[in-house]
Formats: structure tokens, C-alpha cells, sequence
């Protein structure tokens, strides 16, 4: 074909520093329009028009998240009145705003409201991190809500605004990491994760893992910092080194295991798993980095958050840990009747792609390391990541060749 927008794509495979073992449909606009847009390399995305597509309500405003709380209150009250006008003409006296969380990537507020009517009613409004657009993709975010949340899973979403987007409050106390092996949870989070799988969200059904990293890849390996002893620690990586883990990993085994492609969370750690201790109800929260992806990927993962915000990966969930919540994972209803079988495929999965999401987030925090304001050590952190994988790696990749060795698989 010779229109643009497919010679475009062909062109950024084409410097892709991996090969990937994944088909490619590439789906051309049909509208002329659309066409002229892509030709010209312009952003489409703008968060206003898939809100209005979507009737949810939004605003231009922005509000600035390096201000402190009490500096940033008055833009949030008007952010609020803006976007709901039963709330528009309420003295500022009637808003109370208080921060639930802050993380690498988001800051989190409570805002409450006394209502004409006397009543209480709580939003979240959810501040996107300086950056994060670099990582993010907040338009492919959006649109996962919309289903994720008529599918029951997260928050409702009531508007989006220049930096963020207002959702409904839930009433639940955010897991800690211990929290998660609990057998009782852990269990639970099996259960949900399952059902979140199986949501069906518009569009490419290709796993993104590999062009994920790929992306990173080629942004991590040209970086440049200004201060010095970040630079020198920068310098001591091996990026040729990293490059033949990462093909090694991709051609040699998780090619050939066949791990379904699902819709998946990809970053289901403590902080986005919420309990209300008294109703017994768990949510998933948070889909920022949702995509469709590789099933082990998503369950390794969220094993690899067993060791804490403290990295502690002696944590990490053993066999029988494991078994338990697979179990739960692939027969919800009926866990004692999983075949061994069954159990074993899983483990193999799941310990292999648990390595690639070291290399993932390794990657990550070197990108974090040179955009992100926000005072953490991301360089560490890729040490962390990247020397975890491999200490784990001749166990997994012993596993996983055994496995394919008995299977048959070339």
C-alpha cells in the first residue's frame, strides 16, 4: 500500500532495535480527514472530545501539582464548580479537600461537598504527574475506562479536565503489600483479576509488551544528565548487554508459550488493590498503563509487588502460594478441580514473563530517572529491577526450557 499512515508505521518497525513475534494489522483511516491528520503528523488525541464523545463532562482548566495543598485548594474548588453546576453557585465553605494518595505517577484528592440539600457527596480527583505523558498513554487510558467501568471494575468516571480527571469516591482502605498473600485476598484478587481479563476493550487485540519495551529501549539508551554523579552512575549500564537480555527472553522462550493475550492491568501493586473491610469487597483500580497483553505478564507482575514498596523480593510468592492463587485464577467457582496440568502451564508462564517485567520497569525508571520531578531514586531503582532479573533468570529460564523441552515446542 502507499498511503502515509502505512508507510509510517512500516518505517517504526523498521528501527525497532527488537523483532517482534507478534502479527501486525495495520487499519487505515477511512475518512479523508483523518487521513490529512495522520499525513501530517499532528497529535489527534484531545481528552475534551472523547469526553463528549462519551457525554462525560469536562473542562479546560488545569491545576498546578508542585503547589502545596492549601495553594492548590482554590483551583480545585473552581475545577469542581466548573464541571458540575449544582455545584457552581456553593460558597467555598462547603468544599473539603484532603490528599488520599500520591504516587510516581498521580496525586490523588478527596474532595468533599455539602450539598443545598444538606448531604455529603465525595469525588476523587486524580492529578496526572508532571511528564507522565512520556509513558502514559492517556488517550488509550480514557478509553479503557469507559468499559472497564460499565464491566464494574474501578471508579465511575465523572469528568476529565487539562491534567486529570474527576472520579467517583470509593469507600475502601488501599492494600498494603502483606495484605496481598493473605490466602483469603489472594484468592480474591485471583477471582477479579479473571473477570478483568475477560473484559473486551475496542480495538488491536496485539499483546503490547515487546513494543512497549522496545519504546523504552530507544528512550532509556540515549539519555543524558545534567547532574554528575547521575550521569556517572548512568554510564556504568550496559545497554548492549540489555539488548541481548531482552531478545534472548522474547525469541528464545516466552515466543513459544503460547501465554493468551488479554486485556490487562499491568500494574496491579498494592496501591492500586482497594478493600472495604466491611462490605468485603475488593477493587481494581487505576488503568494507566491497561493494555492488551500477555496473561502470565500480568500475573508475574503483580507477584513481583509481593516484595513491597521496599523491593524485598525474598517475598516473592513460593510454588504453593502460586498454585493457590492460579487456582482461583482459572476456576473461580470450582479451584479444587485445576488439573495439575493446568497448574503447571500457569507457573511456567508466569515465572517466565515475571522476568520481562523487571526489564520493563527497569527500563521505566531510567526514563523516570531524566523526566520526572518528583524525588526518588528511579536510578536505583533500575538496579534494583535489572539485578533481580538476573539473579532470578538461569531458575526461570531453566524452568521454562524444561517445560518446553517435554511439551515439544521448538
Amino acid at each position: 500500500h502507499t498511503s502515509e499512515a502505512s508507510f509510517t508505521v512500516y518505517l517504526e518497525l523498521e528501527e525497532s532495535p527488537f523483532n517482534f513475534c507478534t502479527n501486525f494489522q495495520i487499519l487505515l483511516p477511512k475518512n479523508k480527514t483523518h487521513k490529512k491528520k495522520m499525513a501530517r503528523g499532528k497529535k489527534i488525541y484531545n481528552a475534551m472530545e472523547i469526553a463528549e464523545e462519551a457525554d462525560i463532562k469536562s473542562s479546560s482548566l488545569t491545576v498546578d501539582t508542585s503547589l502545596s495543598l492549601s495553594d492548590m485548594k482554590p483551583r480545585v474548588l473552581e475545577l469542581c464548580k466548573d464541571l458540575f453546576n449544582q455545584w457552581s453557585t456553593l460558597d467555598d465553605s462547603r468544599f473539603f479537600v484532603e490528599t488520599i494518595a500520591g504516587g510516581i505517577t498521580n496525586l490523588l484528592l478527596k474532595v468533599t461537598v455539602k450539598e443545598e440539600n444538606g448531604e455529603n457527596v465525595a469525588v476523587t480527583v486524580r492529578l496526572y504527574g508532571p511528564n507522565t505523558e512520556y509513558l502514559i498513554n492517556r488517550q488509550k487510558e480514557l478509553e479503557a475506562i469507559k468499559y472497564l467501568s460499565v464491566a464494574g471494575f474501578g471508579a465511575k468516571l465523572l469528568g476529565v479536565f487539562g491534567n486529570g480527571m474527576v472520579q467517583s469516591f470509593i469507600d475502601a482502605r488501599t492494600l498494603t503489600p502483606p495484605d496481598m498473600r493473605l490466602p483469603k485476598l489472594a484468592a480474591e484478587i485471583a477471582k477479579q483479576l479473571r473477570k478483568f481479563h475477560e473484559v473486551e476493550i475496542p480495538g488491536l487485540k496485539e499483546a503490547q509488551l515487546w513494543i512497549d519495551i522496545s519504546k523504552f529501549f530507544e528512550k532509556a539508551s540515549t539519555l543524558k544528565f545534567d547532574d554528575i554523579e547521575k550521569q556517572r552512575m548512568y554510564k556504568t549500564i550496559s545497554f548492549k548487554e540489555i539488548h541481548i537480555e531482552v531478545v534472548e527472553l522474547q525469541q528464545e522462550l516466552t515466543c513459544h508459550l503460547n501465554s493468551p493475550v488479554v486485556f490487562a492491568h499491568n500494574d496491579l501493586l498494592s496501591g492500586n488493590l482497594m478493600l472495604n473491610d466491611e462490605r468485603e469487597e475488593l477493587y481494581l483500580i487505576d488503568f494507566e498503563y491497561g493494555s492488551y497483553n500477555y496473561r502470565g505478564y500480568d500475573i508475574g507482575n503483580h507477584f513481583n509487588e509481593y516484595a513491597g514498596y521496599e523491593c524485598d523480593y525474598n517475598l516473592y510468592p513460593n510454588k504453593d502460594e502460586q498454585y493457590h492463587f492460579f487456582r482461583h485464577y482459572l476456576q473461580p467457582d470450582k479451584p479444587e478441580e485445576v488439573s495439575d496440568k493446568d497448574l503447571e502451564v500457569l507457573y511456567v508462564e508466569t515465572n517466565t514473563y515475571m522476568l520481562a517485567s523487571h526489564l520493563y520497569w527497569a527500563l521505566w525508571a531510567l526514563i523516570q530517572a531524566k523526566m520526572s520531578p518528583i524525588d526518588f531514586d528511579y536510578l536505583g531503582y533500575f538496579f534494583l529491577r535489572y539485578n533481580e532479573y538476573k539473579s532470578r533468570k538461569e531458575m526461570c529460564f531453566s524452568l521454562a526450557q524444561a517445560h518446553l523441552s517435554k511439551s515439544g515446542a521448538s
